[in-house]
């Protein structure tokens, strides 16, 4: 088996041209994975608040949760470190 990063998608385009989505702080409302859960490609993971807007964030990848980088509250950048997961 082998380790994958979950890291954080690019902000949605739309974003940076209106900013009405994203207006405040873009931070983790709820992480919806605990270490050990098993996910697959496309599962939520965690669900991002941006002021405005609740967002989803689906794992790219399929496997069983080794490490959570992040907690509730913290504001992610894109490309920010989320999950690492044993794929399958």
């Amino acid at each position: 088996m082998s380790t994958v990063c979950v890291r954080m998608p690019k902000y949605p385009e739309c974003w940076s041209s209106c900013g009405s989505c994203a207006s405040g702080n873009v931070f983790i409302l709820e992480l919806l994975v605990k270490v050990g859960d098993v996910v697959e490609w496309d599962d939520n993971i965690l669900t991002l608040e941006t002021g405005k807007v609740a967002l989803d964030i689906p794992s790219p990848y399929a496997g069983r949760v080794l490490e959570i980088h992040v907690t509730e509250g913290d504001t992610v950048d894109e490309g920010a470190l989320l999950v690492t997961l044993e794929s399958t």
